[in-house]
């Protein structure tokens, strides 16, 4: 089973910098692709400033960090991901968009290569189809913040071969993450359970219900969890909820998957959570 040694990133916000660091991290080489220069800024200065602060909080030893740093290069020109080993697509959560991007790695990235996904909803075998090398895709979903959390769902689609299969979960091993493996259908397995519960938060809080404070203490206090919902919402970001709850609701067609008009207008607004600033807290 080849091993990967050097992977691509097309995408240099916030998930695809934190699975670049992550991958460096591991001491393997990665390359971070954007088509403009200022997203390519915006991600270096992003990772420089995490790994920074994992010096500085004792996480990381300084000669580790800068060697970290210079296993990741930026371009804006994606021949650059030809030699990739593996190659994770972290754009916008549009099928159109994501589907271009897999049409055009097909026709660069070298044979053999694995080309992955880290969307959170859209169904692998979709993008699978935009390329002439449907068992070697599959999806890698990666969880925010990517350095922190350990989880990589494995999405399996029907040509997915055995062999593409083994290789990314040993990929994620490397990373230092679990993998599970997860079939391929709108949500997989975390986002199936996660966002109709983020989606039943914010339907009671629209309606008056309960404030914000007692909807979140009453899942923190009552229930363990670390954080409540309105405020996890918050951290996944407002607009990939509505995205994979409007994912969830056009595969199963029930109720309970369909974004709120609270959610929509939020977004439309602009109030994104804490990426923004603003959404149902201030930042």
């Amino acid at each position: 089973m080849p091993e990967v040694r050097q992977v691509g990133i097309v995408g240099g916000g916030f998930m695809g910098s934190g699975i670049a660091e992550s991958v460096a991290r591991a001491g393997i080489r990665v390359r971070v692709y954007e088509p403009d220069t200022a997203p390519l800024q915006r991600s270096r200065e992003r990772i420089s400033a995490s790994v920074d602060r994992a010096v500085s909080g004792g996480k990381l030893e300084a000669p580790d960090g800068e060697a970290l740093k210079g296993r990741i290069a930026w371009t804006s020109d994606l021949a650059d991901l030809a030699e990739a080993d593996l190659v994770i697509e972290a754009v916008v959560e549009d099928l159109g968009v994501k589907r271009k991007v897999f049409e055009q790695l097909d026709a660069t990235v070298k044979p053999g290569a694995l080309l992955a996904s880290n969307t959170s909803s859209i169904p692998i075998a979709e993008l699978a189809a935009s390329t002439g090398r449907p068992e070697q895709v599959l999806g890698l979903h990666f969880f925010s913040p990517v350095p922190v959390m350990k989880l990589v769902e494995i999405v399996v689609a029907l040509q997915t071969s055995d062999d593409a299969v083994g290789r990314a979960e040993a990929f994620a091993e490397a990373l230092g993450k679990t993998p599970v493996r997860a079939g391929d259908r709108s949500g997989f397995i975390v986002n199936a359970l996660l966002v109709p519960y983020l989606i039943a938060a914010i339907r009671m809080y629209e309606e008056g219900f309960a404030t914000r404070e007692a909807i979140d203490e009453g899942m923190r206090l009552g229930c363990a969890h670390p954080m409540g919902p309105l405020t996890l919402s918050d951290f996944v970001g407002l607009d990939v909820v509505a995205a994979v709850g409007d994912s969830l609701y056009e595969e199963f067609r029930r109720p309970e998957y369909a974004p709120p008009p609270l959610l929509r207008r939020m977004v439309s607004a602009g109030r994104l959570g804490r990426k923004t600033g603003e959404g149902f807290y201030e930042y």
